[in-house]
């Protein structure tokens, strides 16, 4: 076949044409990819103040140069001396928080401490030994006011002391209404949504303000400094950030929400919402567990402040101040230390099964709880009838053991738990056990962390069912225990820790008749499989541990105090990498993490 010669040079024109029309098309798209966001102003975006946030200060946390997002790094206590004496070497940290980490308690005459089973405080404490820093909780213990010095510290642990401990004191009636009032009563089922309903009163709101004010007088007063790093914990001390920002202008404060946040319409049931959010944007930076978290509270604060919304900074600009809002999952210290002490796999099993009178070859189930309506108990009953009921053979060959420390007992929908749970109990036990057969084990009582170690390494299975909760370190607790790799974690959809931990067998507590499946499976499991579930879980639990959780908190933090310093001098901040010698050092030595004999790949840091 020809062509005619025109037609073919008109062909070759038309060709040349459709060419330079795609690069300018291409040209033209890139350029609009690059274009600055057009900010909406209609009522569905984000009100705006006039004044601009400072965007200088926000590009450096698009960068993925944390040492906490480095993933070759092993993270310990050392490592964390480190990056605070690397990039805060003259910060003073102060932490606050409800709990305290020792209890000193009076009993028979002579002064116990006790250490209280607590996940946050399992969480902060590895990382206030590391900083060297100032504690501010609420002094509860019998006798914490005989052991303190006039200015009511301690310095602790005991045993070695690493910081200092600053109580501070409530009257019986100040605790009835910040913290069972406002904070359990209102808050605490406001942010969890399990259909307990929460309960606002104006003198529980006003109690609860005035106790934030103490303990923000009593930061202001600990302070040294003029710029200290003030570490805020959870949903006790969401008027905190303001009231210490209004007294330290310069601090750098870090407020970490350790529950979950709700959306707009539910958060809208709080009487005082615009007051809860301006306190928390009082801070430096707002952290939650999980994105879906974050945007719930930017999606809040859009709806109910009058403020400028940057989401592809993760920033509120509000009030002339700029708060970041980022979501740093929490963990456990790794290697937990309540793991140094316990005996084999098999004595811990030999030991749970003899103290309840069981046999041998009984199969363990295990959960591990406060008594709390969001921690799904009597779902996970549900499930455990469910399954004798399809598989009847596990009758007097299964046993489930539940530790569920009281808790909140003063308030009714606590009280009403436990009863519910203690019934239900005493009717399963009747119907498929006998005298010698309690198919369930309610040890409603505290018990230290070995004990709790001890039940986690005998266990076939650990059952964590809540119904709503923000991370929840039970799991992780359990991962850390099992240096055996055998065990299986039944892990609820709704828990923050089912983001990271995704060898567990994920269930909806909701549903039963799934999560009766889900243990027949656990129950029935082949140790191969275990051990390659176990051995995945713990890869992910022992590099996303507590000290790197600290780490991207105090790094973030680090990087805003120096940039507000750069600002003050009349110096242009620039982006500030990781710091590389520490860098570099952590990758040549001990710190490196290994696989096996298999080394990570190295960075070569210039």
């Amino acid at each position: 076949m020809t062509y005619d010669p025109a037609f073919l040079n008109l062909a070759s024109v038309a060709l040349v044409a459709v060419a330079m029309s795609a690069i300018a098309i291409a040209i033209s798209i890139a350029a609009w990819r690059r274009r600055p966001v057009p900010r909406a102003d209609d009522a569905g975006q984000a009100r705006r103040t006039a004044q601009e946030p400072p965007r200088q200060l926000l590009p450096e946390f698009e960068q993925n140069n944390r040492l906490a997002e480095t993933p070759m790094i092993a993270w310990t206590a050392d490592t964390m001396r480190h990056v605070i004496e690397s990039e805060l070497p003259d910060a003073e940290i102060i932490l606050v928080s409800n709990r305290e980490p020792y209890i000193h308690n009076l009993k028979n005459g002579k002064v116990e401490l006790i250490v209280p089973a607590s996940g946050l405080v399992s969480a902060l404490e590895p990382v206030m030994r590391a900083c060297a820093g100032t504690w501010i909780a609420h002094g509860g213990g019998t006798a914490d006011r005989m052991v303190v010095d006039r200015h009511d510290r301690i310095e602790v642990p005991p045993d070695g002391p690493r910081y200092t401990l600053s109580r501070v004191w409530l009257s019986e009636e100040e605790q009835k209404g910040y913290y069972l009032g406002f904070a359990n009563d209102g808050l605490w089922p406001l942010c969890h949504i399990v259909f307990t309903r929460p309960i606002f009163r104006e003198s529980d709101w006003e109690a609860y303000r005035a106790v934030n004010q103490k303990f923000a007088d009593r930061i202001v007063a600990e302070a040294r400094t003029p710029d200290p790093v003030v570490l805020v914990q959870d949903y006790h001390f969401a008027l905190v950030p303001r009231m210490v920002r209004d007294k330290l202008p310069d601090a750098t404060i870090v407020t970490f929400w350790h529950i979950p946040w709700p959306n707009p319409e539910v958060f809208s049931i709080c009487p005082w919402r615009e007051q809860i959010l301006d306190g928390l944007l009082g801070s430096s930076v707002v952290g939650f567990h999980i994105q879906f978290h974050c945007n719930n509270f930017t999606d809040s604060v859009d709806r109910f402040l009058e403020s400028r919304i940057e989401r592809e900074h993760s920033s509120i600009s509000y009030g002339g101040q700029t708060t970041l809002v980022h979501p740093y999952p929490i963990s456990i210290e790794w290697p937990p230390a309540a793991l140094a002490t316990q005996p084999t796999v098999q004595e811990c099993r030999d030991r749970m099964l003899s103290r309840h009178g069981l046999d041998p070859q009984t199969k363990l189930l295990v959960g591990v709880e406060r008594l709390d309506y969001t921690k799904g108990i009597l779902d996970r009953f549900l499930a455990f009838q469910q399954l004798f009921e399809r598989y009847p053979e596990w009758v007097g060959k299964l046993v489930f053991v539940q530790i569920a420390a009281p808790s909140r007992g003063t308030l009714p929908a606590y009280r009403e738990l436990h009863a519910e749970c203690r019934a239900f109990v005493d009717a399963f036990n009747r119907r498929f056990g006998d005298k010698d057969y309690q198919p369930i084990l309610l040890l409603d009582q505290h018990h230290n962390q070995s004990d709790i170690y001890t039940a986690y390494r005998a266990a076939d299975a650990c059952v964590v069912s809540s119904l709503h909760d923000g991370m929840n370190l039970v799991a992780k607790e359990f991962v850390a225990s099992r240096d055996d790799e055998q065990g299986v974690l039944i892990l609820s959809t709704f828990a923050g820790a089912s983001r990271e931990l995704l060898d567990a067998l994920i269930v909806n507590p909701f549903d039963p008749s799934a999560m009766a499946e889900a243990m027949q499976h656990a129950i029935t499991m082949p140790e191969d499989e275990q051990r390659e579930r176990m051995h995945r879980l713990r890869e992910v639990v022992s590099t996303n541990n507590v000290y790197r959780w600290a780490g991207a908190l105090l790094q973030d933090a680090a990087r805003l105090r120096k940039r507000n310093r750069a600002v003050e001098n009349g110096a242009a901040p620039a982006p500030s990498p990781p710091p590389q010698p520490f860098l570099r050092r952590v990758l040549a030595g001990p710190l490196s993490r290994r696989r096996g004999s298999e080394a990570r790949a190295r960075v070569d840091i210039k």
